[in-house]
C-alpha cells in the first residue's frame, strides 16, 4: 500500500485543479480546441502509465494516469464543482 502525505496530496489536487483550469480557459478563448485540450491529457496519462521504476512508483504513476483517464471520459472537475448562481 503507497502512503500518501496530506501535504503531498493537497498540493497535487491544487495543480491539478490549475491545469484544468488553464485547458478550459484557453478552450474559451479559441486557443486550443476541445481535442487539442483532451490531447493535451492524453499525452499526460501516457506519459504516466510509462514511469515508474519500482512497484510503488509505478503504481503512483498509474493512479496519476487513471484520473486524467477519468477526467477525459467525465468531462472536467472544475467547472462541474462550482455552484450555480
Amino acid at each position: 500500500m503507497l502512503l500518501i502525505d496530506q501535504s503531498n496530496a493537497a498540493s497535487g489536487l491544487a495543480a491539478l485543479s490549475i491545469c484544468e483550469s488553464l485547458l478550459l480557459t484557453l478552450g474559451d478563448l479559441r486557443i486550443i480546441s476541445e481535442k487539442d485540450a483532451i490531447n493535451v491529457i492524453t499525452d499526460a496519462a501516457t506519459a504516466h502509465r510509462n514511469a515508474g521504476e519500482t512497484p510503488q512508483h509505478v503504481a503512483l504513476h498509474r493512479e496519476a494516469a487513471d484520473i486524467l483517464d477519468r477526467i477525459i471520459a467525465g468531462g472536467n472537475s472544475v467547472r462541474r464543482s462550482r455552484p450555480k448562481l
